[in-house]
Parts: structure tokens; sequence; C-alpha cells
């Protein structure tokens, strides 16, 4: 994986983070519960959060650890879209039910990428 992969990603993540945040606060404020906005800005969050983290790898590190790149990419992929599945769905009434296992994997595959970092800076 190189910093240029690390760095688009982080920058697609950011774009989509910052509009779903506005998107949450405008548009959805509206038509979903208190609960169900909470959970949606959660995944809003954890998607800014780990956008970050990839910025940092990839201006820190000339050859990123693949892995490392990949868990963060791909987890917050699980994680943060799953949330947003399942709030949607929900808020229409007809829950995707199946996305609800996914979001603990996207979860562990953010840890995974913690400690492969943590692994980089003690190495």
């Amino acid at each position: 994986m190189t910093q240029q992969i690390v760095l688009v990603f982080a920058a697609v993540f950011g774009i989509i983070a910052v509009v779903f945040g506005a998107f949450s606060a405008h548009a959805l404020k509206k038509i979903l519960t208190d609960d169900q906005l909470k959970s949606f800005e959660t995944g809003v969050k954890y998607q800014m959060y780990h956008a970050i983290v990839l910025l940092f790898i990839g201006n820190h590190f000339t050859s990123p650890n693949p892995l490392m790149g990949w868990s963060f990419i791909i987890g917050i992929i699980l994680f943060s879209f799953s949330i947003y599945g399942l709030v949607l769905s929900d808020a229409k009434g007809k829950k995707m039910k199946f996305t609800g296992p996914i979001t603990p994997l996207g979860g562990l595959l953010l840890i995974i990428g913690w400690v492969m970092l943590l692994f980089e800076f003690i190495a």
C-alpha cells in the first residue's frame, strides 16, 4: 500500500464524514429519533477520527504497513457505513438486521489497525 492510496482514502473519508455530519445535523434531524441521530453521529465521528489517523499514517510512514492501512480502511467502511445503513433503514421501518454483526467486525479491524500502529512505534 502506497502513501498516496492511504492519503486518498483519508481525504475521501474526511469529505464523506463532513457531508454526512452536515446531513445529520440538518436533514436527518427532522426524521430520526434522538437515539438514531446519536448512532448516526457516532458513525460520522469514528469515520472522521480514523480519516485523520490515515492522514497521519500516510504522512508519517514512507511505506505504510499495508495490513495496518487496510485494517483502518476496511474497518471504517464496515463500522461507520453499517451504522449508517442500520439507522437509515430503521428510520424507514425496514431495519437491515444483517448489518448488525458487521459493525463489531469493523470495530475489531479498527482495533487491529491501532495495535499495528502501536507495534510500528515500539519496534
